[in-house]
């Protein structure tokens, strides 16, 4: 099975150019049918906290675009996305498409980061779905310095989490070791997908990675746009976890 993530410079609050930057992108691919391919945070505005202009209803014009890119593809879609709330605050969450462009599901981020929490609600909840056999866990940036969250997937039987972000190039060996981190002690397989370029308040420095269960790395970027991508099986999982067993040594 396939892994793809899309490393770009996300244009500042310009969804119609981000669209056209990620057709370009994958259309420069070979994606095999069923792979799942993963979008940064917020892929289609940036990191922005002006909710009243990058936020969107539901179903919304990222929703459609990823959709679309679904089918076109014949593969799973993840991306961030922002949707606005009655009482005019956002939810800054990522959506879930499989290969028909149907909504398969949404997570919506744990953790905020810095003023995030002022203007946008975050959840308690976790996510899984089901991926060539795979259980896929979903997460939002920040929330990969909680390994609770983590956890928490992995006791879910989450054997592969997927990261979107758009985290600080400042910290971006915090990215890589966390990433890895994530890997080793969930002994699944972990994606992070991050952006490139910079926008009004921070510089971000890509480093998108795929780390496989034993914390090896299959893929990376460094800080120009590409996309990432791995073939990855379901049996080298159970085959570390059945001879290693540290899972099963989890405090309920």
């Amino acid at each position: 099975m396939q892994l793809v993530g899309c490393q770009y410079d996300i244009a500042w609050e310009d969804a119609s150019s981000n669209y056209r930057k990620v057709e370009e992108m994958l259309a420069r691919e070979t994606i095999e049918q069923g792979s799942l391919i993963a979008l940064p945070e917020m892929f289609s505005s940036g990191f922005s906290m002006n909710v009243e202009r990058v936020a969107e209803a539901s179903p919304s014009q990222s929703e459609a675009f990823l959709s679309m890119l679904a089918k076109r593809h014949e593969s799973w879609t993840v991306g961030g996305l922002v949707y606005k709330q009655e009482s005019g605050r956002g939810r800054n969450e990522l959506a879930i498409f499989d290969p028909s462009g149907d909504l398969a599901g949404r997570y919506r981020k744990n953790y905020g980061f810095g003023t995030e929490p002022d203007h946008y609600d975050a959840s308690d909840e976790i996510t899984i779905f089901e991926w060539q056999g795979f259980r896929v866990c979903p997460l939002i940036c920040y929330d990969l310095r909680f390994p609770e969250l983590f956890r928490r997937g992995a006791q879910q039987g989450a054997d592969l989490f997927v990261v979107i972000a758009c985290w600080p190039e400042v910290r971006a060996e915090h990215w890589k070791t966390l990433l890895k981190a994530r890997a080793i002690e969930n002994q699944a397989i972990v994606m992070g997908v991050n952006r490139i370029g910079e926008d009004p308040a921070w510089r971000y420095g890509g480093n998108s990675m795929i780390v496989d269960e034993q914390g090896n790395t299959l893929a990376e970027a460094q800080k120009e746009e590409s996309c990432i991508s791995a073939s990855i099986t379901l049996e080298q999982v159970r085959n570390w976890r059945e001879s290693f067993p540290a899972l099963k040594d989890m405090k309920p």
